[in-house]
């Protein structure tokens, strides 16, 4: 009754009908009233455009820009807009002329009020033009719509005054009819095709958008992302990113083709506001300290200023992320969500769509309806899936930005934080879990945010298909929502199960990863020893765990999968049984089948959601807590150094008590220094007390307990181990400061670096590896030293410069930088120093004792003191540090200062000489093995090499560089041979089982369908419950069918998964081990082999099987909604191959685009960690030279550019969606179109097709999401098989080695003839041609400088470098032609870096298990370990951790020399350590190795002459060639043999 009284009134304001069904409904012909045209038509669209108005204002506010000029567009949208106002206002003019009053048409409301309606709206449109013109904003969705619907709304009325005008012609035409008044018509009809004809032209308009705007916020260059002045229809449909996708579909994209960053996201716009609400919540949360000022934030940068939470304000508790992100970022989450409530709506509305489908095919059997009516219902179905597309898209786009800036702001907000943070707080966690938070915790954020508003639309979701689905069937309902809720503890018992197994599984992995790290690292050391078999065991042992996990896995994986295919079936079975069997009359019919199917289906995405939703959110909740934690944690008292310019001296410090962070333990007591202007002060004092704090001091990087430091201008500090970042070597000396050539020039001279960039391969502009890895000690601490002097600040802290550079480098470096004359003569300067040479030169000095001063003076006042100071001395000499210059330079100081001390002195003098070496400019002769990192040792490391090493080294990183640009360039498809490569590692049998099983699954599940759909049209059962119960079993042993196939499925995928994962693994192993060290593993970074054995191997164990159970899932279902939507209207087929064609086609452009835009992602992704890494280790080197700002910008910008790569591939996921979306959308419509139309007439296959269709969009994009995943995952598998390629060395064993003697060699004899090797192909000869014979059991010393070829003299001998002409013979046998292990393991070598592996102590001894404890035991004794090793507790087994770290230097020595006492071959080589490990140790080695091989043949690498004058022979190497080859004291009898010079050298003659 109410719509009957709403009518009437509706009639009255027309004074016509205003709704009328059998015109509209009931007909074949339908139309609509022409009051209906005049007031709904019109109103609706004005309402939707006042009612989304105010997003336009909201954009006007939010727009960055101003002023667009004027142009044709504008203008032209202007003209059109007052044309319209000018009709419109006509039309209300005529009204009042042509009717009411004295003429017979009367005047409705409808005349008045619709003119009216649409008069205002046009006028806003109206104003919006300029205001949109002045505020930039560039198009405008609201509007787009607003005209959209006015011109779709439009057409019916059209249809109507085209019929009357033609009606009007007749009427006139025909003669017998009085005359008729018809001009308010004729002028209705002129007057509104003038108005749709604009409105057509409006919308056309309004698909453009505007030009560019004059006045920017930021710079909008030629790269600009085009989506900023892309039109609306653009932005929805995504057809700006088309230029995107076509490059990368020509080439693959690199970095220069990337857009630049919207200036919404970048950090700029970003920061502020963060920055902003957090500060505010800091304030609400720490109540300020009574009476104190409010606390301001510490650094300023731009507008952004973090507030301390910690400082001296009342806790009340921690300051959270939560509420700042929540009102940053809120607003357009809400919108974003909006957006998702509609598309909920909408999904709704296509299983009611699809029942009105199902009843006209079941009426159209009965009584043919009208065919307009199901052509409707299919556009309707199809509009609403397009509507969904559009919208969700939207959605998504929306929370990825959120996602975006929730992560740029956290990112920023940590690096900024830990600039900041105080040593204590650093402390607490390693630098990795800080750069965890960075990589983890935020990514976690970005990865939720699109979920997260499933919190709300699942339960939403659910509680609407259970209403619908009770309208269908009613209670039965929950019979089939009970089964769907015990699947969910079902399934999250066995995710927890999973998570289980993973964690074993993670810890497998890392076992074997870190055990694969340490072989590769003493890899050198394996081979030397003849070890790799013993630890590729160990590998595969910890391998064959971890794939046992994984196999547990993977049938938990495959009952989850088998709860999912069962899970809808089941759901059903029990609905229907239920429904069936609780009521005689309740019968199915077709519409209820499959409307109850449709919203079954949408029921399960919400159900399977919410557990893995809960996860997520307690992980991030997590995250959140650990982020707080940090945010929260202690900073830096910036009071803890004043700088008060009214103090006399530059640096002071007055009765300073300072300590780590522990309020209980001091670290320094009671210091008092003043540095005048201008000085030099020297701390020196023992290890450990306390000189690097007091510099840390001044930095106002301790606690400050009590007492003050001072001080004034500007700081350059040197710290200890130098920090050297991932720059060029130039970036890393300027530090930001402009270049000036001339001071720069000076300043790499006066460090004594001209040398070393004359080495470099680049020179200066080198490229330093993360941490300074291609630098040795010495050349990172001279440009830590070069970076201060550079920067030329007031005030210059210097702690221990000298400590890693040679002698007479020192020397240079203080006389020309740190003394008296030196660039830094000027300044203020302290300096913490070893080096008691210099001492004399300095003003005053401070001698450290336990964290105290003991002394301070000048150096002659010091000595008078005879204190800690000439005790001191009295240590340092005796230690043998120093050059015999140096030593007589101390004499003549003592003896101008204090002739008394001299005599004790020259006693500890004397000590000191007979320890000097012969080889005082070493480097570790095996330099040139150790992948050329030039290891240095001790303090006599030189930085002038040799000219072939550096020419060698040059070569070398010209190589590595080339070796390193390989590594990134993988571009383009992967070849069908990966793929090839793949399926054979999984079998063909397992291959061929997964599509068979895949095929019977799908047969099985068409079949079910088929069957429901037999069902529901038989009337039959309706009578015969028997025959119902039938049906009811045949559809439940369908069902079980389907689970038992797709449970044996994926088991099969997974078997074969990881199948194809053990072989790949072991083929990689077996690759790796018997990889040559000179061609493969000094050229291949560790990192990079590690990677494969980690990061590659991850993803074929893990990623891989899965990807491809999906990939096979989605195939099939794609291929059975096609079998399905033929059979019941074969006519689809036609229209199967072009939508084919465009799905190929949107899949080939995104897969190509997309997988760069990952690959680069990923490589702009680490350099955000990778810099944050190394500025929390240089944090401090950072706050003393206060260039956060620029630190902090450095990190803004790497964040920045790693936007640019994130935002187009998400993007690219969107515009792939829409694409296929439509296509599925089309899909829709032709299954529906053809159904109605095709006259079918069997409800149930029409039900069964569309509902079939409906799934399809979703299929075909997460086919597409497969594939590339495939496409991305198996690179992995194209890397491993790239190992196969790499350099082997020869067999290990050979047939051959079995006729050889078993005891050989037995005299040891060992002869060179005309021997000549190389490194690699390409690079010069390191030996040219040695000959030498030596006899069995005798004792030769080689000697020779760095780079003579004496390590390579000894690789030689065990083959680690093949020869390139000539042959060595050992008792007669030519080496070359025998099994590596048999060489290496009949041959014995202390070598000169004690390796060992984690793993116990016996195992380090004895990896094969081959000897009896009583063997074990005597080694030990002999090599002086037994009361060492008696003393642990385990013994034997004590665990000895990575690299021996557990162990001293010396003990490690040792039981390297326990290895070749247990080995006891005929042939040692003992390569000598470099720098003495200490005297004891070599004492004990020497002895020891006199002792127990007096009968083997014993050849000594000897760095010190003094341990090689008693043997039987020595050979002198020079560039690789023998220049002497004699008896010791044959050859010292010469004076003018090269021997002989290096004794006088080292004062052996």
């Amino acid at each position: 009754m109410g719509d009957a009284t709403a009518f009437s009134s509706m009639d009255e304001f027309c004074g016509s009908t205003f709704w009328d069904a059998n015109e509209t409904w009931w007909t074949t012909d339908p139309d609509f009233t022409p009051c209906f045209e005049q007031t709904v038509l019109v109103w609706a669209p004005c309402a939707f455009f006042w009612l989304f108005m105010l997003f336009d204002f909201w954009y006007l506010k939010a727009s960055l820009d101003k002023n667009i000029p004027w142009n044709r567009l504008n203008i032209s949208k202007l003209l059109i807009n007052v044309g319209l106002l000018v009709v419109t206002a006509l039309d209300l003019i005529m009204s009042f002329v042509k009717k009411g009053g004295d003429s017979e048409l009367p005047l409705y409301g409808v005349d008045i009020w619709t003119p009216i309606i649409k008069l205002l709206t046009f006028l806003m449109v109206l104003m919006f033009i300029p205001l949109n013109r002045k505020y930039g904003v560039q198009t405008s969705g609201c509007q787009f719509m607003f005209w959209f619907l006015l011109t779709i709304f439009s057409i019916p009325r059209c249809r109507t005054e085209a019929r009357l005008h033609q009606e009007r012609g007749q009427i006139i035409g025909s003669q017998q009819a009085e005359p008729h008044d018809f001009t308010w018509e004729t002028y209705q009809f002129a007057s509104f095709f003038i108005f749709f004809a604009f409105t057509c032209l409006m919308l056309i308009l309004n698909c453009f958008a505007d030009q560019l705007p004059r006045q920017t916020k930021y710079y909008r260059g030629p790269k600009e992302i085009p989506e900023l002045s892309a039109s609306f229809l653009s932005r929805i449909t995504y057809s700006w990113f088309d230029r995107m996708a076509l490059k990368g579909y020509r080439n693959p994209l690199e970095e220069k083709d990337l857009w630049d960053l919207r200036p919404q996201d970048s950090c700029k716009e970003v920061m502020p506001t963060f920055a902003h609400y957090w500060n505010k919540n800091v304030r609400k949360n720490y109540k300020r300290a009574s009476g104190g000022q409010e606390p301001k934030a510490q650094f300023s940068n731009g507008k952004v200023s973090f507030e301390n939470p910690q400082s001296n304000g009342r806790k009340k508790g921690m300051a959270s992320i939560m509420p700042p992100i929540y009102r940053s970022f809120g607003g357009i989450f809400l919108f974003g969500s909006f957006f998702k409530l509609i598309t909920d709506i909408l999904t709704f509305a296509q299983p009611q769509v699809l029942s009105l489908i199902i009843g006209y095919v079941e009426d159209f059997a009965k009584v043919p309806q009208p065919e307009w009516k199901g052509i409707m219902y299919s556009i309707l179905l199809f509009v609403l899936a397009s509507a969904q597309t559009f919208i969700l898209a939207q959605y998504f786009h929306r929370m990825f930005i959120v996602g975006l800036r929730i992560r740029t702001a956290l990112i920023n907000c940590i690096y900024r934080k830990a600039l900041r943070i105080s040593n204590a707080a650093r402390k607490a966690s390693t630098v990795g879990e800080i750069v965890n938070l960075m990589a983890v915790d935020a990514q976690r954020f970005m990865d939720l945010t699109t979920y997260l508003n499933m919190l709300w639309s699942a339960p939403l979701q659910i509680a609407l298909a259970l209403y619908f689905l009770w309208q269908q069937l009613g209670p039965s309902v929950l019979a089939g929502l009970a089964v769907m809720i015990i699947m969910i503890p079902l399934n999250g018992f066995i995710a927890s199960r999973i998570k289980t197994y993973q964690i074993r599984q993670m810890k497998y992995k890392d076992e074997r990863v870190k055990l694969m790290n340490e072989v590769l690292s003493g890899i050198k050391v394996l081979k030397l020893y003849a070890w790799e078999p013993s630890f590729e065991k160990q590998v595969l042992d910890i391998r064959d765990k971890e794939i046992a996990t994984l196999r547990a896995t993977a049938y938990l994986n495959a009952s989850t999968s088998f709860l999912w295919s069962c899970a809808p079936f089941l759901v059903s079975l029990v609905t229907f049984a239920t429904y069936l069997l609780s009521n005689e009359a309740n019968q199915l019919s077709v519409e209820k089948v499959f409307v109850s199917l449709a919203l079954f289906d949408i029921m399960k995405l919400p159900l399977t959601i919410i557990p893995m939703l809960t996860v997520d959110i307690a992980e991030t909740q997590v995250s959140v807590q650990r982020i707080n934690k940090f945010l929260n944690s202690e900073e830096l008292d910036p009071n803890n150094v004043q700088h008060d310019a009214s103090k006399p001296h530059p640096m002071s410090i007055e009765n300073g008590h300072f300590s780590w962070g522990d309020e209980d333990e001091m670290t320094l007591k009671n210091i008092n220094m003043q540095v005048p202007k201008n000085n030099l002060v020297a701390i020196v004092g023992t290890v450990g007390s306390g000189k690097s704090s007091v510099i840390q001091a001044l930095l106002g990087e301790m606690e400050k307990i009590s007492g003050t430091v001072n001080t004034v201008g500007k700081m350059a500090y040197v710290p200890q181990q130098a920090w050297i970042q991932n720059a060029t070597v130039r970036d890393n000396i300027l530090f930001g400061k402009p270049y000036d050539r001339k001071r720069y020039n000076k300043v790499i001279d006066a460090c004594a670096l001209r040398t070393d960039i004359e080495i470099l391969s680049a020179g200066d502009l080198t490229e330093v590896g993360e941490k300074g890895i291609n630098l040795s000690g010495g050349q990172k601490q001279r440009i830590s030293l070069a970076r201060a002097v550079y920067h030329n600040a007031d005030l210059y802290l210097l702690d221990d410069p000298l400590s890693a550079v040679d002698s007479h480098v020192g020397k240079h470096i203080f006389e020309e930088v740190i003394g008296p004359k030196g660039m830094l003569a000027k300044k203020t300067r302290v300096l913490v120093t070893h080096g008691i040479t210099f001492l004399p030169q300095t003003d005053k000095i401070y001698v450290m004792k336990m964290g105290e001063i003991s002394e301070n003076g000048t150096y002659a006042e010091l000595l008078k003191n005879r204190g800690a100071f000439a005790d001191f001395l009295m240590q340092h000499l005796q230690e043998g540090e120093e050059e015999e210059e140096e030593l007589n330079q101390i004499k003549r100081q003592l003896s101008q200062t204090d002739p008394a001390l001299v005599a004790p002195f020259e006693k500890a003098i004397l000590l000191a000489r007979t320890e000097s070496l012969s080889d005082s400019i070493s480097v570790t002769s095996a330099d040139s093995l150790m992948g050329g990192s030039l290891r240095r040792r001790g303090k006599r490391q030189d930085s002038y090499d040799s000219n072939a090493s550096a020419a060698s080294l040059k070569k070398k990183q010209e190589v590595e560089g080339k070796l390193i640009e390989t590594e990134k360039s993988q571009t383009g498809g992967v070849d069908f041979a990966v793929y090839k490569h793949y399926i054979k590692s999984v079998g063909i049998f397992l291959s061929v089982a997964t599509l068979v099983l895949n095929f019977v699954f799908q047969a099985f599940q068409i079949g079910s369908n088929l069957w429901l759909t037999q069902w529901s049209n038989d009337k039959a059962v309706e009578h015969d419950t028997g025959l119902r119960n039938m049906y009811l079993g045949v559809y439940g042993a369908f069902g079980f069918g389907q689970g038992v196939f797709a449970y044996i499925a994926v088991v099969i995928v997974y078997c074969g998964g990881l199948k194809a994962a053990k072989t790949l693994h072991n083929q990689l192993l077996n690759q790796v081990m018997r990889g040559s060290i000179c061609r493969f593993f000094d050229i291949t970074p560790l990192g990079r082999i590690l990677n494969s054995f980690s990061a590659d191997m991850d993803v074929i164990d893990e990623e891989l099987p899965a990807t491809m159970d999906s990939f096979m899932t989605f195939i099939f279902m794609v291929l059975a909604t096609i079998v399905v939507i033929s059979i019941s209207t074969p006519i689809f087929l036609a229209v199967i191959v072009p939508i084919g064609f465009i799905y190929y086609f949107a899949q080939r452009f995104y897969v190509a685009t997309s997988r760069q835009l990952m690959r680069l992602e990923s490589v702009s992704r680490s350099p955000i960690y990778s810099h944050f890494g190394e500025t929390v280790t240089g944090v401090s080197t950072i706050r003393a030279y206060t260039v956060q700002d620029r630190f902090i910008e450095e990190s803004d910008n790497k964040v920045d550019k790693n936007q640019v790569c994130k935002y187009p591939s998400l993007i690219a996921n969107r515009w792939l969606a829409v694409r296929l979306e439509m296509v599925g959308n089309l899909i829709i419509l032709f299954a529906s179109l053809f159904a109605v139309l095709g006259g079918q007439t069997n409800p149930g296959l029409v039900g069964l097709s569309v509902s079939y269709a409906l799934q399809v969009t979703q299929t075909l994009n997460w086919l597409v999401r497969m594939s590339s995943d495939i496409e991305t995952n198996i690179v992995s598998v194209e890397r491993i098989k790239e190992y196969g390629e790499t350099k082997q060395e020869a067999a290990w064993e050979l047939e051959e080695d079995k006729k050889k003697p078993k005891n050989w060699p037995e005299d040891g004899r060992v002869e060179f003839k005309d021997f000549q090797v190389r490194y690699r192909e390409g690079l010069e000869l390191v030996l040219r041609g040695v000959s030498f014979n030596i006899s069995g059991g005798q004792k030769v010393g080689i000697v020779g400088r760095t780079g003579a070829g004496k390590s390579s003299l000894t690789l030689a001998l065990f083959r680690i470098i093949e020869s390139a002409g000539g042959k060595i013979l050992i008792d007669g046998i030519d080496i070359a032609t025998m099994g590596l292990h048999m060489l290496r393991s009949r041959l014995t070598i202390i070598p000169q870096d004690p390796v060992l592996f984690s793993g116990s102590l016996r195992s380090n001894l004895d990896p094969f298990e081959v000897k009896t404890d009583d063997e074990i035991w005597k080694a030990l004794e002999l090599s002086h370990l037994k009361a060492f090793a008696k003393s642990l507790t385990a013994g034997l087994n004590h665990e000895i951790s990575e690299g021996g770290e557990n162990l001293s230097v010396g003990q490690r020595q040792l039981v390297c020399l326990a290895r070749a006492l247990l080995r006891k071959t005929k042939v040692l080589v003992l390569d000598e350590a470099t720098a003495a490990v200490d005297l004891e140790t070599d004492d004990l080695i020497q002895k020891t190795i006199r002792s127990e091989f007096r009968e083997c043949t014993v050849l000594t690498i000897a760095h010190r002459l003094n341990t090689i004058l008693d043997s039987d022979k020595v050979i002198v190497l020079d560039k690789g060639q023998i220049t002497e080859f004699d008896a010791p004291s044959a050859l010292l009898a010469d004076p003018k043999s090269a021997f002989f010079s290096m004794a006088k050298d080292a004062n052996l003659v």
